[in-house]
């Protein structure tokens, strides 16, 4: 699994305002959704790139290898499985493709649940850490997680 939480991030040389208000930077985290354990943490990018070219940039893509990877809608064209989406003139899907989106939906499930757990350390909702503190955050915060998991 993997997905991307903007953290707020004070130090505008390694963040960017995206559509939001705020500056923040863009973390790509791949989670295993049957032990809830964080696999892997990407570098942080800027907050205003798409989490396509996110993917790319931050190294997760490189950490997971072969892996196969579900993602969320925002994730076309990078070869992670996506739920499907209606065709152009059509009203609704397939029997078989609204199947495989409620699989879907329910593991992607499992991975936000993770991400809230994580996003709710204070560091996280307001990151003041100069330079690659963000990231040396996100990954202390994701090795903290795992041992409390397995606990």
């Amino acid at each position: 699994m993997s997905t991307a939480p903007l953290v707020p991030t004070r130090d505008h040389t390694v963040a960017e305002q995206p559509k939001n208000y705020r500056y923040s930077t863009n973390h790509q985290v791949v989670i295993d959704a049957d032990t809830r354990l964080a696999a892997a943490v990407g570098r942080p990018v800027t907050g205003n790139r798409n989490d396509c070219k996110a993917w790319e940039l931050s190294g997760a893509k490189v950490a997971v290898g072969r892996v196969t990877v579900i993602a969320d809608g925002g994730y076309r064209g990078t070869g992670l499985l996506i739920p499907h989406r209606r065709e152009r003139g059509r009203t609704e899907l397939p029997a078989w493709k609204d199947e495989d989106n409620t699989s879907h939906r329910k593991v992607w499930a499992r991975v936000e649940h993770v991400f809230a757990r994580m996003k709710a350390w204070k560091i996280l909702r307001d990151c003041r850490l100069k330079g690659d503190g963000v990231h040396t955050a996100m990954l202390g915060i994701a090795r903290l997680h795992n041992p409390a998991l397995t606990a």
